[in-house]
């Protein structure tokens, strides 16, 4: 059974029969929640039927507790589910009775506790905050990608990366005690890849990322930031064109002049994520840099 974060394109029941198959084989569906009701019973828009989600069955937590949040922030939004049954109404029409409670316990022991660090999984950022972006990491369960952890290059808020319902691949770093934390760097490319884009004597476009009495950090690529000469009137956040001036390996340095200013960007960054499903170890730091930045799962 596959188990994707909530939109990622899960298996809808196009019919009755569909939706009763499911039933049988507590297949994992998604639907769409058109709201929930006054006793924040949530309505799922099958197409061919109405399906309800009732308020216990809204969230699963490993303690039982779940708040009315968790519930009414899915309106308008795709929610998984499993088919528990299906009713009638006193008039007569049927409708089907899901479990989001039940699709994310499954989630979570079939899959959230097999997963090991250094796995490479699908994820959807569902909140970027100032500490880092939370992300669905299977059926409505959220891991947090800590704000460090999302590039090299420092970024002051994860909304300098992210937004919130955006597709990514994550490494995960830890997992247990139902909780998972993801990591973003290591899909990014290491020193060397990342300045192999660039030659100098270039004049590309960067992000300013900090303004430091000894010069001023401009991000080239997510994974790489170089330093400019310190003078130049600019904040952090603000788009610029730099002159590269030297790239040096052996101390992991680019030094930037910064030319002038540019209007801002749109964003998400669209990410060329590697393909592969695990990573043992990853070392960012050139070979010949004294110093190392690296991380090891295995």
């Amino acid at each position: 059974m596959t188990f994707l974060p909530e939109g990622r394109g899960g298996f809808r029941p196009a019919s009755r029969a569909e939706l009763l198959r499911a039933r049988d084989e507590k297949r994992v569906c998604e639907g769409t929640a058109a709201l929930c009701d006054r006793e924040h019973n949530m309505i799922v828009d099958l197409g061919f039927m109405r399906g309800v989600i009732p308020r216990a069955e809204g969230a699963y937590s490993p303690t039982g507790e779940v708040r009315d949040i968790a519930v009414i922030s899915r309106v308008g939004k795709d929610v998984c589910f499993t088919v528990t049954g299906v009713a009638s109404d006193v008039d007569g029409s049927e409708y089907a009775l899901l479990s989001r409670r039940e699709a994310m316990r499954l989630c979570a022991e079939k899959y959230i506790s097999r997963l090991r660090p250094g796995d490479v999984i699908p994820a959807r950022i569902t909140r970027p905050d100032s500490f880092g972006a939370f992300a669905d990491v299977g059926c409505g369960i959220v891991g947090l990608l800590p704000i460090d952890a999302i590039s090299v290059s420092r970024i002051a808020h994860s909304s300098d990366r992210f937004r919130a319902g955006q597709d990514i691949m994550a490494v995960v770093s830890a997992v247990g005690g139902g909780r998972v934390t993801l990591s973003h760097r290591e899909l990014l490319g290491t020193w060397e890849e990342n300045a192999a884009r660039f030659e100098p004597g270039q004049t590309v476009a960067g992000v300013v990322r900090s303004v430091e009495r000894y010069g001023i950090f401009v991000e080239l690529t997510p994974n790489l930031a170089g330093l400019a000469e310190p003078g130049t009137a600019v904040s952090a956040g603000e788009r610029v064109s730099v002159y590269i001036k030297n790239i040096i390996p052996e101390r992991m340095k680019v030094k930037l002049v910064i030319i002038d200013r540019l209007p801002p960007a749109e964003l998400p960054f669209v990410y060329d994520y590697p393909a592969a499903a695990h990573i043992s170890r990853w070392r960012y730091s050139p070979a010949e840099c004294a110093k190392v930045i690296e991380s090891v799962y295995d």
